[in-house]
């Protein structure tokens, strides 16, 4: 059975930087996608960033330039870093994966999630 656990959320000033982990454990095989997906207060999940089996990248045009998405060569970790954060982007940062080859996915259609972890940026 997979699991996700995220870290490294907290309160951030505008203008500032975030740097996200999530450990992934109990996956068989490696062919997985991954996700960073976050919701605001009264909004909708929504993605922020994806990384394929193969390693392509794939961002949200609300992150895209400002955003990273990583994976270490065992794929056991996955990383986001954001910078020049603003309050739009409050909210709990999940983590997700999809088994197969994909450049994004909803989140219907994640099969597994880690807990969220909170980023709030204030000003």
């Amino acid at each position: 059975q997979g699991q996700l656990v995220e870290s490294g959320g907290g309160s951030v000033q505008a203008g500032g930087s975030l740097r996200l982990s999530c450990v992934a454990s109990g996956f068989p095989g490696s062919r997985y996608s991954m996700g960073w997906f976050r919701q605001a207060p009264g909004k909708e999940r929504e993605g922020v960033a994806f990384i394929s089996d193969s390693g392509r990248t794939t961002y949200a045009d609300s992150v895209k330039g400002r955003a990273s998405i990583s994976q270490n060569d065992a794929k056991n970790t996955l990383l986001l870093t954001m910078d020049n954060l603003n309050l739009e982007d409050t909210g709990i940062y999940y983590c997700a994966s999809k088994y197969g080859g994909w450049l994004r996915f909803t989140p219907a259609s994640a099969e597994y999630w880690g807990q969220g972890t909170q980023v709030t940026v204030s000003s």
